[in-house]
């Protein structure tokens, strides 16, 4: 793994604009950021990330199996008690999912770690399914990437789509939703909708305050169109507390993602893994509070490693905020973003990231169905990512 200056193209402002990719810039800083990239080798890519991100996954489904069994795991997880079986029988039906993307730190020698699961709304789809293969299709004719044949790991467009198409019978009309007015959310949900039509479906877009509920209880959008169908940019915690969601269960709206995503984007999923997974290479010692006490075994097992340095994280948090690094019991590093501090947190043994020229890189590993199918990174040079943390393209070496 390495990080290579290389010379941006002369012409790629105009073709994010042309391409919708108006937020490439935010706040007068770059987000885009392709002076440098990122090279793994096929090693790497295979064995270091697309493989355990897989497994990370299917021990994922089983934790939650795990919680939706047990009424204190829900509870920790914040779900609320109306809507609990909600969840649950979102489960036990297997309702598909879509995509979702780990977090993860790692320096090129592995194992790979898990810092989070971002399985319900997982933004920079774009950025990493179209944007950067452009990016790597306009390198390679200009002769301009070190190696015989560079590559990228990125198959999450084409992913995508099939994964559609297994979802929903062709000509199934799909809402597509995110908040009025966020650019960032909207070209998300603008670029799925432009999959599921690739896929054969028939996309709408509605504003998240646009829906409304018909005389019988079902959602509908701003036209007067029943929602058969919502892929929703909106984070299930928010909507469980929502007024609408007491029309939830008799709406007959099948939602992307389905409920049961709830509690793999809840932070209070890595204690759990934890649990039930202590000690695997992939994962870092978390526990809730009252598990940090000294007699219970697996506090006692990583009590070193998270009394040495360990991170604060509330169970509902997005880019970056609320989170907290203490070392050595000081706090070493706060976010200044405090929105999520009303939750209650998880502690989590703390993984610094590899530091390549000043610059700290998180991979994202794109999960579409059940596979590992792309790669996507982020950078700062703060230790904790955040909402302007820059995007950096990747390739294969060898």
């Amino acid at each position: 793994m390495q990080r290579i200056q290389l010379p941006p193209r002369p012409d790629w402002r105009e073709k994010a604009e042309s391409l919708g990719f108006s937020f490439h810039t935010m706040h007068g800083q770059a987000y885009w950021d392709e002076s440098s990239a990122y090279a793994f080798t096929l090693r790497q890519i295979e064995d270091d990330i697309e493989d355990p991100a897989a497994a990370l996954h299917a021990m994922c489904l089983e934790a939650v199996e795990h919680v939706v069994a047990s009424q204190e795991l829900m509870e920790r997880l914040g779900i609320p008690d109306l809507h609990r079986d909600l969840v649950a029988e979102s489960w036990r039906a297997r309702e598909p999912s879509l995509y979702g993307r780990f977090d993860l730190a790692y320096d090129g020698t592995g194992p790979a770690k898990l810092l989070e699961y971002n399985a319900d709304t997982p933004t920079s789809v774009y950025e990493a399914g179209s944007f950067q293969w452009l990016w790597l299709e306009d390198m390679l004719a200009a002769g301009a990437l070190p190696g015989a044949e560079p590559d990228q790991f990125n198959l999450l467009h084409e992913s995508l789509v099939a994964r559609f198409r297994e979802i929903a019978p062709e000509g199934t009309p799909i809402h597509f939703t995110s908040f009025r007015g966020h650019e960032e959310d909207f070209a998300t949900v603008e670029y799925l909708a432009w999959i599921a039509k690739e896929a054969g479906m028939v996309a709408h877009y509605v504003p998240l305050d646009g829906i409304g509920v018909t005389p019988s209880g079902q959602f509908a959008d701003d036209e007067a169109r029943v929602i058969g169908t919502l892929f929703k940019l909106y984070p299930w915690e928010d909507i469980l507390l929502d007024d609408f969601a007491q029309h939830l269960s008799g709406a007959h709206c099948r939602f992307i993602e389905p409920a049961w995503k709830a509690l793999l984007s809840n932070k209070g999923i890595l204690p759990v893994l934890w649990r039930l997974f202590e000690g695997h290479p992939n994962l870092l010692p978390a526990f809730f509070a009252d598990e940090m006490q000294a007699g219970n075994p697996l506090f006692e097992r990583a009590r070193e490693d998270i009394e040495r340095a360990h991170v604060i994280k509330p169970i509902f948090s997005r880019e970056g905020a609320s989170i907290e690094i203490v070392e050595r019991g000081r706090t070493t590093e706060r976010s200044a973003n405090r929105d999520y501090d009303r939750h209650p947190a998880i502690v989590q043994a703390y993984q610094p990231l590899p530091v390549f020229d000043g610059a700290r890189p998180v991979l994202g590993a794109w999960i579409v169905g059940e596979a590992c199918v792309g790669l996507g990174l982020r950078e700062d040079d703060a230790r904790i990512t955040q909402d302007l943390s820059r995007f950096k393209p990747h390739f294969i070496t060898d």
